[in-house]
């Protein structure tokens, strides 16, 4: 069962358009010169019908709504997804999710193959465009990101973690500094909340569906008000066999860096078996494409930008060669 609105929190996001320095754009570099790909046009949407939220919730009833589906959320298998942005071709995507924070995107074009794969373990994170020019695959610990002098923290300025809680596995904590439920139009309310990061205070600010609880949008600001990120969901549907709601699409916007992009994780499956875990899970190598680690200052020393690539996108300048010994990782037990 889908559940389509096209509700969006506009009000929360109009200072987006700030003046901000453009960031790196690595995930979706060398896109722009794919072949086309085959899109993916859903099927029509259903009334949604399910559990409804009362008259004026409380902040306590709506995350238990929001907590009480987020939190049962083990794995998800969308086999039949796809990734698509602004002036690209879309690329058939299978996407991938176990908690805590194990993600993987491969993308890919019927006429050739495979073009990117985006990937997180315990340990790591990872990103590979085959045409992204130098040839390189990009990978950071999470221990290296964490640090606050990082340079991995320039290059991706936002947690690739989010990228989980945009899918729409997110929770309402009830232990930090909280604002609201505050009413927006259109049958809505907007839930603000402090967090702590190692680049100082941030505001988390979700607006959830007034009926049914969905979480409809996320936005990122940083200590001095700037949005950093936003993640706008669409077209939630109950899985059959779970019970559990999740989006069918998901907009991911990074304003600072101009970069955006749109998941459509479709019929996906929840709380079913990843197949080939130590294959999903492992960081892949990709002959011709040496490894650069993203938090070694080294391989950004002599920033440069590519021609042509998408605008400010840092990529290293000379020669870099793959760390020794640095072929496999293999997940953190």
């Amino acid at each position: 069962m889908l559940y389509q609105r096209g509700k969006c929190a506009q009000n929360a996001c109009d200072d987006c358009r700030s003046r901000q320095p453009v960031w790196g754009r690595f995930m979706l570099l060398g896109l722009t010169t794919l072949m086309l790909g085959c899109r993916v046009f859903p099927a029509p949407p259903e009334p949604y019908t399910g559990p409804q939220l009362p008259p004026n919730p409380s902040l306590e009833q709506i995350a238990a709504f929001v907590n009480g589906n987020s939190s049962k959320i083990q794995t998800i298998i969308a086999d039949q997804g796809s990734l698509s942005a602004p002036g690209m071709p879309t690329l058939r995507t299978e996407i991938l999710f176990e908690r805590p924070w194990r993600l993987r995107m491969r993308g890919e074009t019927s006429l050739s193959g495979l073009e990117m794969d985006v990937g997180s373990n315990d340990e790591l994170f990872w990103f590979w465009v085959k045409r992204n020019e130098p040839p390189a695959f990009y990978f950071c610990r999470y221990a290296d990101y964490d640090q606050p002098a990082s340079i991995a923290r320039r290059v991706v300025p936002i947690d690739p973690r989010w990228l989980v809680e945009a899918l729409g596995v997110t929770e309402i904590d009830l232990n930090v500094p909280t604002q609201g439920p505050v009413a927006l139009a259109g049958q809505r309310w907007e839930i603000r909340q402090q967090r702590q990061s190692v680049d100082g205070p941030m505001t988390k600010v979700v607006v959830v569906d007034g009926q049914y609880g969905f979480v409809l949008a996320q936005y990122l600001y940083d200590a001095q008000g700037r949005l950093l990120v936003s993640a706008l969901s669409y077209d939630h549907r109950r899985e059959p066999v779970s019970g559990l709601v999740l989006p069918r699409s998901v907009e991911v916007s990074v304003p600072a860096s101009g970069m955006a992009f749109r998941l459509y994780l479709g019929n996906a499956r929840i709380n079913q078996p990843i197949p080939s875990p130590s294959v999903a899970w492992n960081m892949p190598v990709y002959q011709g494409y040496p490894l650069v680690n993203l938090a070694d200052p080294r391989n950004f020393a002599g920033m440069v930008t590519v021609a042509g690539a998408a605008s400010g996108c840092p990529v290293p300048a000379g020669t870099i060669s793959s760390s020794p010994g640095l072929t496999w990782i293999p997940v953190t037990q």
